[in-house]
């Protein structure tokens, strides 16, 4: 019996029971952070001394906490600020409740009552002022709750009577931060109770309380007060205009801090009520208040404060609204009508007979005015306002003068006749002796060009900043010059004369000056018209020498002659015949400045400009129809390893890529289709099925092209990513599903050639931590991709997750090749990143030669479109024949900004070699620079990374470099 007993023991332990694999709980693992509040109370209740306490509090200031942990946090905070005598420790305390309050993804709401407790038993000034700037912070997070505002308030109005001034400034922030509407009282019946209090400041609104520390003993005060004015009419609240009156009385302030908010307040009360009517002092005139606004902050630009100078000039250009005559005024530093209003002749007769006598003249001076003449109180305009803007151009300092100049440039755009009259002096400027001064002032002339006409001795000032060393003012000249009228043809000729002297002091501004002479051709064909004899150097009677076409100069006359010649018909008559032949010559070298011409008996070529009959808003419509019918025909396409399908697509590509050469409107979204187009293409071949029947030692070179494809997959989705702009959620979607495929193929070539389980195993799980990063991006975008790769992976995701990496691998390639095609929508307001290489032009036969073991400084001049962020992403790449190549980030301020899509790069790169037996070329170019951040991190096994590289955006260059050996 024993050893039945025995037996039947050992049979019950040696019992194996086999559970299969595919019903096994995955094991998760919950990872349990320690508490954030927990730690700082042990280091607060270790602290044996108020420095001890504060240490750790600085300590604990540095780290990050959780959006979860911030409430404890401040509980623990709060708990020890009741306990601690020090005051220094408990203004720490209060700033970290601030700190705190801001932290993302927490609400503050559950602390305020526990914070606005606190200020019950404070007697530190300082501490009671920190406390309450918390509440700023805490309340600004909380303006969409009427009670805790209504508590905010409150409790501001309490602490307005404070003498500290710190407290007093952080009320009347708080006023203005969560302040009610002008219509309600700082009290209301249903806010809570925060106390029994009889100050009857909390009855009145809020707009009087903050106005009545307009007039406080303290500067900072009433500095604070102004802006929490400022601040509820930017909150959306209109400003009574009895505070009118209280903020002109401040613009005489002893400190400057309150005369510049005070500026600002004065003229959102003159936006908000124009054409209200104010009383002038000592006066029985009126006037409108925006007038009288802008009277006394031009009186500001005589300020002793340069920052308040700067301040008002920028004010008067927002004044948009004043009378002409007022206006005009601060040109002309002569007082206007002697500080009075002329009367009419019927009133002073009127006057006359109600004295009942007239002058007899007998008697000296009997007729003489009777009252006495106060040109403080009887003038119409502050005194201060005649010739403000003369005052600020003439300013000591060169930011005064800039704003005024930019103040002077928004009412020009609005007053053509203002234009004309500030003309003078914005050109007078153009001699300003600082760089910046002169370039605004140019800058300024370009916008408010349409208005003037340069006469010969403006035209005369203005063309002698092109001896200017900066080669931004002469450009900045050369792009005024394109837009502006000059009245009579000396002044073409006078142009014409400085610019050809501009060329050859700096031939590196031969397109800049170039592209000048085109618009100014352009715009006054009349006024070149007799001078054409002079320029082309013809005779009626003798033949004249013929010039040579390499010079610049050259060049530059006739750019102006022949786009002259566009809108004048007479001109052409005057050419000789060599000048028809260079017009060919140039028509093909340089068409982007010289136009077509109509040519008396000459056949003229087709082309798009002489298609009058369809014209260019037809044209692109035309395209755009002919890009999205390309598209549906793809479209239709569901296997693309159909007999035609490859055929079918590269027909297509080959559509999209001349279109955008045709079309320049839609360059962008072409290549982006046809680039992406291209992927699936690669994609197909790759899939090809005699490939994957073949065993791999039969068939390496199509394995290397499949690897290749996959790898030239993931290239042009980095590039499509990051060298097109505004792209949609949706194209981002179809991109980086695109790579998601080619991951896939990538991890399929692996297994055919990887003898490692465990390398493969790593590839599968990193494959897995893509599509989970995937879904994670574009889970909006999931219901749009049915049918396709990621849809049919994320159906069989918990089958990949449990399966073998080999299992894994057949898993995918089936779905790989039945997957169908998909198509992003195209995009509406795409754009490319371009860059085109001005200089060098790599069109040289003369070898740059230097010293071998030196440097030699190479110009780059290059024009970039569309290119977010050029200051961090865009490089200069320089490769050497010997194959060595190097990267040159520009600095920041090589870049210039000359239109809203379009930046410069005007940058030196330093050349370096051992010695050459004979000149060769490199390769200059520009790169853009990007990085894409990988999945993993919390949500992921793996650690997040980044994915750097470099896209060429422009066509490579070639300059001879001659470096010769060290003379010993």
């Amino acid at each position: 019996m024993a050893a039945h007993l025995k037996k039947r023991v050992y049979e019950e332990f040696t019992k194996v029971v086999q559970i299969p694999h595919e019903d096994t709980p995955a094991k998760r693992l919950r990872l349990s952070k320690p508490s954030k509040s927990a730690a700082l109370h042990i280091d607060l209740c270790k602290a044996t001394s108020s420095t001890d306490a504060l240490q750790y509090l600085l300590h604990f200031a540095r780290r990050a906490v959780e959006a979860e942990s911030v409430e404890g946090v401040i509980r623990i905070l709060l708990e020890h600020y009741y306990k601690e005598a020090d005051s220094s420790v408990r203004l720490k305390i209060a700033s970290l409740i601030g700190h705190l309050s801001k932290t993302p993804g927490f609400r503050p709401d559950c602390i305020v009552e526990d914070t606005i407790n606190t200020l019950k038993n404070e007697k530190s000034h300082q501490v009671l002022a920190q406390l309450l700037h918390s509440l700023l912070l805490i309340g600004s997070q909380l303006t969409d709750t009427p009670s805790v505002r209504q508590w905010l308030v409150q409790v501001s109005c309490q602490h307005l009577s404070d003498t500290y001034f710190g407290v007093r400034n952080n009320c009347l922030q708080l006023l203005g931060c969560v302040g009610l509407t002008s219509g309600a009282t700082a009290l209301d019946k249903d806010a809570p109770a925060i106390g029994e209090t009889g100050d009857a400041t909390l009855k009145k609104d809020v707009q009087s309380i903050i106005s009545d520390y307009f007039g406080d003993q303290d500067p900072r005060v009433r500095t604070a007060a102004l802006k929490a004015m400022l601040q509820l009419h930017s909150r959306g609240m209109t400003i009574q205009q009895d505070i009118y009156d209280q903020a002109c009385r401040l613009l005489s302030d002893d400190y400057e801090q309150v005369r510049s908010a005070s500026v600002q307040l004065v003229w959102v009360l003159s936006q908000l009520y124009p054409e209200s009517i104010v009383p002038i002092p000592s006066s029985n005139e009126e006037i409108r208040l925006v007038d009288d606004a802008f009277g006394k902050i031009s009186h500001m630009v005589s300020d002793g404060s340069w920052m308040v100078r700067v301040q008002a000039a920028k004010t008067l250009g927002d004044m948009l609204q004043v009378s002409p005559h007022f206006l005009e005024q601060t040109l002309d530093k002569k007082l206007m009508s002697d500080l009075r209003r002329k009367r009419t002749a019927h009133e002073r007769a009127k006057e006359l007979f109600a004295s009942g006598e007239f002058s007899s003249g007998r008697k000296w001076a009997d007729d003489a005015p009777k009252e006495k003449l106060d040109t403080n109180t009887v003038n119409l305009m502050a005194s201060g306002a005649c010739g403000a803007f003369v005052h600020g151009l003439e300013d000591e300092m060169f930011e005064v003068r800039i704003a005024a100049v930019e103040a002077l440039c928004q009412l020009a755009r609005s007053s053509a006749s203002f234009a004309e009259k500030c003309l003078d002096f914005l050109v007078d400027m153009f001699n300003d002796e600082i760089e910046e001064v002169r370039l605004q002032s140019i800058h300024v002339l370009r916008e408010i060009s349409t208005h003037i006409t340069l006469r010969e001795d403006q035209l005369d000032t203005v063309l002698a900043v092109l001896e200017d060393s900066s080669r931004d003012i002469r450009e900045a000249l050369h792009e005024l010059l394109c837009y502006t009228n000059v009245s009579t043809k000396e002044c073409i000729q006078l142009a014409l004369l400085e610019l050809l002297k501009n060329l050859n002091k700096y031939p590196t501004d031969r397109n800049s000056v170039w592209k000048c002479l085109k618009f100014l051709g352009q715009r006054h064909p009349t006024l070149v018209l007799p001078l054409v004899p002079e320029l082309l150097s013809t005779h009626p009677y003798f033949d004249t020498p013929e010039p040579d076409m390499d010079d610049p100069a050259y060049i530059a006359v006739l750019v102006l002659v022949f786009n002259a010649a566009q809108t004048c018909p007479t001109m052409p008559a005057l050419f000789s015949d060599h000048t028809f032949r260079h017009y060919a010559y140039l028509r093909d070298s340089l068409s982007h400045l010289v136009p077509l011409l109509t040519l008396p008996g000459r056949k003229q070529p087709y082309s798009l400009e002489t298609a009058g009959s369809v014209s260019a808003s037809a044209s692109v419509e035309a395209a755009h129809m002919f890009l999205q019918q390309s598209l549906l025909r793809v479209e239709n396409i569901q296997n693309l390893e159909a007999a035609g399908a490859q055929d079918l697509l590269k027909l297509t590509i080959r559509d999209l890529q001349r279109v955008g050469e045709l079309q320049t409107e839609l360059a962008g979204a072409a290549d982006f289709c046809a680039t992406y187009l291209h992927c699936q293409l690669l994609l197909s071949q790759a899939l090809q099925e005699k490939l994957w029947r073949t065993a791999v030692p039969l068939c390496l070179k199509q394995n290397n092209s499949a690897t290749q494809a996959a790898q030239q997959m993931v290239a042009e989705t980095f590039r499509l990513e990051f060298l097109y702009s505004r792209l949609e959620s949706r194209q981002m979607a179809a991109l980086h599903h695109v790579r998601l495929q080619a991951r896939a193929l990538q991890l399929l070539l692996s297994a055919r050639t990887r003898n490692s389980l465990d390398s493969l195993s790593s590839s599968c799980d990193r494959f897995l931590m893509d599509i989970e990063h995937f879904q994670r991006m574009f889970v909006t975008e999931l219901p749009h991709l049915k049918d396709t790769f990621v849809d049919k992976v994320l159906e069989l995701r918990p089958r990949l997750s449990s399966c073998a990496p080999v299992e894994m691998v057949k898993l995918l390639q089936n779905t790989l090749r039945q997957s169908g095609l998909l198509l992003p929508t195209l995009p509406p307001q795409i754009q490319k990143a371009t860059a085109t290489i001005i200089e060098p032009t790599g069109e040289s036969d003369n070898p740059l030669r230097f010293t071998s073991g030196l440097v030699v400084a190479l110009d780059i001049d290059a024009t970039l479109e569309h290119v977010q962020d050029p200051q961090n992403t865009v490089k200069v790449q320089v490769q050497y024949p010997d194959g060595q190549s190097h990267l040159i980030h520009p600095k920041p301020a090589d870049f210039r900004r000359p239109g809203p899509t379009r930046h410069r790069l005007i940058t030196q790169v330093y050349l370096s070699h051992s010695a050459w037996t004979e000149p060769c070329q490199i390769s200059v170019r520009l790169l853009l620079a990007y990085s894409s951040t990988a999945p993993g991190g919390a949500e992921s096994e793996g650690p997040q990374t980044d994915i750097e590289g470099t896209i060429p955006f422009s066509k490579p260059v070639k300059v001879f470099i001659m470096p010769k050996p060290t003379r010993r």
